[in-house]
């Protein structure tokens, strides 16, 4: 037995015993690490799959809402092609372009009456300013707003025009 105390007693044994206890205390706290890790990573990966589910979520709503916007295009652009072959055959019927010269010869005759009568030159340019004023009712902003304002065509009266011509 003395040679059991000699032994604890000499350096070797209290550097033994020193790098053990180090040794010992380094493990524990590398098994605790290693079981805090082990807990933060399935807590990492439980929000990982929570964030996969929302955005898989967020994924799909976006893809029918980009879906229903795409055949609501598609919808419209089969309708803006309906209705320009439809206004082509409108303005392609037979009496549309005997329609237009009325019109315009009915404008010419007015411009005519106030400008200068009896000038043939006048008369020609009253012609064509009656034809470019058709162009730009035909299509464009004036004919939104006589459409908007419902002025009468040539050959019709308002009613207020009516009213007055019986005084």
């Amino acid at each position: 037995m003395d040679t059991f105390w000699d032994f604890v007693k000499s350096p070797f044994a209290w550097g033994l015993a020193i790098g053990l206890a180090i040794w010992f205390f380094t493990w524990k706290a590398s098994i605790a690490a290693k079981r805090n890790l082990k807990k933060e990573n399935k807590r990492l990966q439980a929000e990982m799959r929570d964030l996969e589910m929302h955005l898989n979520t967020q994924l799909k709503i976006n893809a029918s809402g980009n879906n229903s916007i795409q055949e609501k295009v598609d919808n419209l652009k089969e309708q803006n092609e309906t209705l320009r072959v439809n206004l082509a055959a409108l303005q392609n019927k037979p009496g549309r372009s005997e329609l237009r010269a009325l019109h315009t010869m009915e404008t010419a005759v007015r411009l005519m009456r106030e400008q200068a009568p009896g000038f043939a030159s006048a008369w020609e340019v009253a012609l064509r300013q009656a034809e470019n004023e058709y162009d730009e009712a035909a299509g464009g902003l004036r004919k939104l707003v006589r459409k908007v304002i419902a002025l009468p065509g040539p050959g019709e009266s308002n009613e207020k025009d009516d009213k007055h011509s019986d005084d």
